[in-house]
């Protein structure tokens, strides 16, 4: 678990399930990350969560007074394979706060500091100013865009001080 000036995340687990599927049914959440999943693909994706690989983590923010759900933050293999891929997505009723700012931020931390890795990702697609903003402000620099899922890409980096 950690915890930040507002927040607590926390390991997934199953009572968390509904919270998250409501993540993956929100349209504007989904907006940027291929729309909202079909209800099979949500459950499988639970499951992954609930059993997760030794290279994987999936964490839920909730707010720390109140203990309400925020969002979701991962830590996982990228799609080419090479580094670890920070993934994250918020309520839409909690964007703009800052929440996004201090989960992420612990998150990087803990993986170039706790797991040791060289180098994180983030990928997003282009069109996600918002999420293209925060990756900045956390110090993700912008290695390259691709064209994956459909549309451009920006691949986001963080390498580790040590």
């Amino acid at each position: 678990m950690f915890e930040t000036e507002r927040c607590l995340i926390v390991p997934f687990q199953q009572s968390d399930t509904q919270d998250v599927k409501n993540l993956y049914l929100d349209s504007e959440v989904r907006k940027y990350l291929g729309g909202i999943r079909p209800y099979d693909s949500i459950k499988v994706q639970l499951d992954v969560m609930l059993n997760p690989s030794k290279d994987s983590y999936y964490w839920v923010v909730r707010e720390k007074y109140t203990a309400d759900f925020i969002g979701l933050v991962s830590l996982d293999p990228h799609h080419e394979g090479m580094f670890k891929e920070i993934s994250y997505q918020f309520l839409p009723s909690q964007w703009g706060q800052g929440y996004a700012t201090e989960a992420v931020s612990v998150i990087i931390h803990f993986a170039l500091n706790e797991l040791n890795l060289s180098t994180v990702v983030a990928e997003t697609q282009i069109a996600n100013k918002p999420s293209c903003k925060l990756l900045k402000k956390l110090g993700m620099k912008l290695e390259r865009t691709v064209f994956r899922f459909g549309t451009e890409q920006a691949i986001y980096s963080i390498r580790s001080s040590k």
